[in-house]
């Protein structure tokens, strides 16, 4: 399903994670495995997950953790000399109660259901996907069959909105060696960074992921340990769940306003970000678009005893195109596009214009999310009296350029 100005929910940051799985085994010639999967998300501290196999017997079940959603941890960065990026000290928008209401949590949400994709390689572990095995997790177990072989297991979480509306959709039948997830255009025209689309795209939900491949279940048990008091087989997996869609927290800060500038149209864009992600491996796709996302006019606002107008927002997006940030760091990102942010502000008299800047510094260095932040000194932005429609396109530079001001009149 589509929507226009739909309302994501939002927090951020997974702690990395640890799955386990639990089977029974019967003895007979073709062997079935019973697999009980329980998710662990942590990124304080990185365990493998456990696959528990046991003779007889009732299934185990396993119950879910308590799972620690905490940004400081996901966004990590240290830009200079060890210091940490503290995002709470850039971040002066704030999450009141209607933020809470019109956008969700300021950060990931917490899935309780996940969709499992299941793939027998047979002997072969290199051989190629031929059919899938579907099922969802609802609540803390799943149960499945597994013969003698190799197996491929992809995890994604279910999606879950404020409006019950979800943007994201899953491609599972070009290709069954991976998943590919992507939204559609919206009704907004794109100026830049996508010249290959006339529309803006929807923002993503919250998307996490875990993919494991050569999971061997063979009739020696080789690779399985054996629990002499809880009587069960065990071996570990590497399934870790993390997140492939990344959140940014776009601030525009009116110094001087002085009621010059009274709302906006409720709507931002964010441009050079990644159409699609593979979620078996969590690789942005190559194409460039234009994400759209809400934003909100918030008046007196306090930065450091200073009282200004922000515009701000948060906007999910599969990162930039070509990146994985599971495997790359900071140093190593190769984007050469240009990032615009452009949002519609209204004047005192009624007339709207629109303001774009450029952020590619800002989303570079940012590469996993965080605080986009433009400022504005109001004194040095004139009142268009043009009557009707636009007055001017304001094509501001990066704040860290000093804020220099291109009007295009």
């Amino acid at each position: 399903m589509i929507k226009n100005n739909r309302h994501s929910s939002f927090v951020a940051a997974w702690q990395q994670s640890c799955s386990w799985c639990v089977a029974v085994i019967g003895h007979t010639r073709v062997l079935s495995v019973v697999f009980f999967v329980t998710l662990f998300f942590t990124l304080a501290c990185e365990r493998e997950p456990e696959l528990h196999l046991h003779e007889g017997g009732v299934p185990i079940e396993t119950q879910f953790p308590i799972i620690n959603l905490d940004l400081d941890v996901y966004w990590n960065y240290e830009f200079d000399y060890g210091v940490a990026y503290d995002w709470r000290a850039e971040w002066y928008y704030g999450w009141d109660d209607i933020d809470q209401q019109i956008f969700g949590n300021l950060g990931y949400t917490e899935p309780h259901v996940f969709h499992v994709r299941r793939y027998h390689t047979y002997r072969d572990p290199a051989a190629p996907h031929t059919k899938v095995i579907a099922n969802t997790i609802n609540g803390n177990t799943f149960q499945g069959r597994f013969d003698w072989g190799f197996w491929d297991l992809l995890t994604w979480n279910d999606v879950v909105t404020i409006d019950g509306v979800q943007s994201l959709n899953f491609d599972e039948t070009t290709t069954l060696e991976y998943v590919t997830a992507y939204t559609n255009q919206t009704m907004v025209p794109s100026h830049y960074q996508a010249p290959h689309y006339t529309r803006s795209f929807y923002e993503p939900e919250g998307l996490f992921s875990a993919y494991e491949e050569d999971i061997e279940v063979n009739e020696n048990l080789d690779g399985f340990e054996y629990d002499p008091v809880n009587n069960v087989w065990v071996k570990h997996l590497n399934l870790l769940l993390q997140p492939i869609t990344y959140i940014y927290l776009p601030q525009i800060i009116l110094h001087n306003n002085r009621n010059k500038i009274v709302g906006v149209d409720g709507s931002g864009n964010l441009s050079g970000m990644a159409r699609t992600v593979n979620v078996n491996t969590g690789v942005a796709g190559s194409d460039a678009v234009t994400v759209h996302y809400n934003v909100r006019f918030k008046p007196n606002c306090d930065m450091k005893g200073e009282s200004v107008d922000i515009i701000g927002g948060r906007v999910m997006t599969f990162g930039m195109c070509n990146l994985n940030t599971r495997t790359t760091r900071q140093e190593e990102e190769t984007d050469d596009l240009t990032h615009y942010m452009d949002v519609t502000m209204q004047f005192n008299n009624g007339i709207d214009s629109t303001f774009v800047f450029n952020v590619t510094d800002q989303v570079r260095k940012l590469y996993k999310g965080g605080v986009l932040t433009i400022e504005l000194d109001m004194d040095t932005i004139p009142v268009p009296y043009r009557p009707g429609g636009s007055a001017f396109d304001a094509v501001v530079k990066d704040y860290e350029d000093g804020g220099t001001h291109e009007f295009e009149m």
